[in-house]
């Protein structure tokens, strides 16, 4: 007899506000001995091995091993919904993606409410960054106007929440050195962003710093996001750091 259990994961339409909030509340730790499979715009395979399987209260599923440091070796970003059978689940996204987990044994099963998390303290060039861009949102993207500065999502504040001429929702992250973890980290404020009544729709978001990987920029246009190189120095109206000839 095959037991299914259905885990939605972050906003769902399909859940009552309860449920929605009992599983954006808490982090579920699996460390199990599986095989995982992701089937999508590519097909990619992880042998069998013991893994940790995290699913995160902002709505992320996420496969690690001991090694990589904190990066996953395959994950699923928000929202998702989890179809969880006897021996497998079934992560999907919005863009019907899958993450096919075949569990042969699980070692360990806990859920966590860790609560609402303060937020990373930015370093001195992060945070100046911030308050120029404040100051001049429009060297992001012409006809940006501020709206306010650490607006709260509920699961960290973006850094600046902006309006464009067209009266839509701009939400802007902004790092010293763009990378995946910017893009990854905006795409889940951007989900609860879109789920807020206050704001206005459409709701993008623009990953802005001083430079930014080819990596990011590629998973940024893959997911619908903008991004923009800004120069520290000229936003602080200094002469550039490097000599020129001219």
């Amino acid at each position: 007899m095959v037991r299914r259990v259905d885990h939605f994961v972050g906003p769902h339409p399909g859940r009552s506000g309860r449920d929605r909030a009992r599983y954006r509340d808490r982090m579920r730790l699996v460390i199990a001995r599986c095989s995982v499979d992701y089937v999508g715009r590519l097909t990619a395979h992880l042998p069998s091995a013991v893994r940790l399987l995290l699913v995160k209260a902002d709505g992320s599923v996420s496969i690690h091993a001991d090694g990589r440091a904190y990066k996953p070796l395959n994950w699923m970003s928000p929202p998702c919904v989890i179809a969880e059978e006897e021996g497998v689940w079934r992560v999907t996204n919005k863009a019907a993606e899958q993450l096919v987990i075949t569990v042969e044994e699980i070692l360990h099963d806990s859920s966590h409410e860790l609560g609402i998390d303060p937020g990373l303290r930015k370093d001195g060039v992060e945070a100046h960054l911030q308050v120029l861009l404040a100051d001049r949102p429009d060297a992001i993207a012409p006809g940006l106007s501020l709206v306010r500065r650490e607006y709260e999502t509920g699961i960290g504040p973006v850094d600046l929440l902006c309006r464009d001429s067209d009266g839509s929702t701009v939400a802007v992250e902004i790092k010293r050195k763009g990378e995946i973890d910017g893009v990854e980290q905006l795409t889940r404020y951007l989900v609860r962003l879109e789920a807020d009544p206050a704001l206005p729709h459409p709701v993008r978001g623009i990953l802005a710093a001083q430079s930014i990987t080819p990596q990011a920029r590629l998973l940024a246009a893959d997911r619908g996001l903008g991004c923009a190189t800004v120069d520290y120095d000229e936003l602080r109206g200094l002469e550039p750091s490097i000599p020129t000839l001219f």
